[in-house]
């Protein structure tokens, strides 16, 4: 679910404030510098402001779980989901309450860098909200390194299949054994976690194409719904016995 909602997020935020994905701060970092290597002042600070908002988001993010750990609150989850979706919210009443900025063929430089900084603080949020699931590292707003570790897994399982192989065993038992293996297990989380970004943002954009910015309100419903399912099913349990 979150993963979807970085999708949406992110190509949203890409359609409807000048091009800037506010997920992807690798090649954000490439346009910051390509921006000043040509003295294109506003466009650097353009995305000067995506890094800074993120950085920020997710320090605030993880300042909020680590506050929430010390007090033994299980819960601490939903404060930094319920305020992801807070700046998505302020984020879409900008447009909504401030159309006539968003016609102008040059929108200006303040409105333009505070939208960033809203939806790229919101994925800093949602970055520093859930870090691993028992000993993986998990990335819930970009999808490379969760290539990387699905490439890792698929290496790992192919081995061990290639080992039981060898030993005797037919193809379809292993095959049904591989339900059981950790590394085949690591690869389909991996890829159901790339899956639900491409359908986040294949969604994003279709519902982008008719409503605009109004498309950030199904992200917003889902953190929602994300926030109260930590409420009966606390994430930060559920991190704990996967670590066991």
């Amino acid at each position: 679910m979150l993963t979807f909602v970085a999708g949406i997020v992110d190509i949203v935020g890409y359609i409807t404030v000048y091009h800037m994905f506010v997920a992807h701060m690798t090649g954000t970092t490439v346009k910051l510098g390509t921006k000043l290597a040509i003295a294109a002042w506003p466009d650097a600070a353009k995305s000067a402001t995506v890094l800074l908002s993120f950085v920020l988001g997710a320090i605030a993010g993880r300042a909020v779980i680590e506050a929430g750990n010390r007090r033994k609150l299980r819960t601490v989850a939903s404060v930094t989901l319920l305020a992801e979706a807070a700046l998505i919210l302020t984020f879409l009443l900008l447009h909504a309450f401030l159309p006539e900025l968003w016609q102008r063929p040059e929108p200006p430089l303040q409105i333009v860098c505070l939208s960033l900084a809203l939806l790229a603080a919101a994925m800093g949020l949602q970055t520093a909200t859930l870090t691993r699931i028992g000993p993986l590292t998990i990335h819930t707003t970009f999808v490379t390194g969760m290539l990387n570790k699905l490439a890792q897994a698929i290496s790992e399982w192919s081995f061990w299949f290639h080992d039981e192989w060898r030993k005797g065993a037919r193809f379809f038992q292993i095959w049904r054994q591989s339900k059981r293996n950790s590394a085949f297990q690591n690869a389909v989380l991996m890829s159901a976690i790339w899956f639900s970004y491409l359908v986040g943002s294949v969604a994003g954009t279709w519902m982008s194409s008719r409503w605009s910015a109004r498309a950030l309100c199904l992200p917003i419903a889902a953190l929602v719904l994300a926030a109260l399912v930590d409420q009966l099913h606390p994430l930060s349990i559920e991190e704990e016995k996967e670590e066991i």
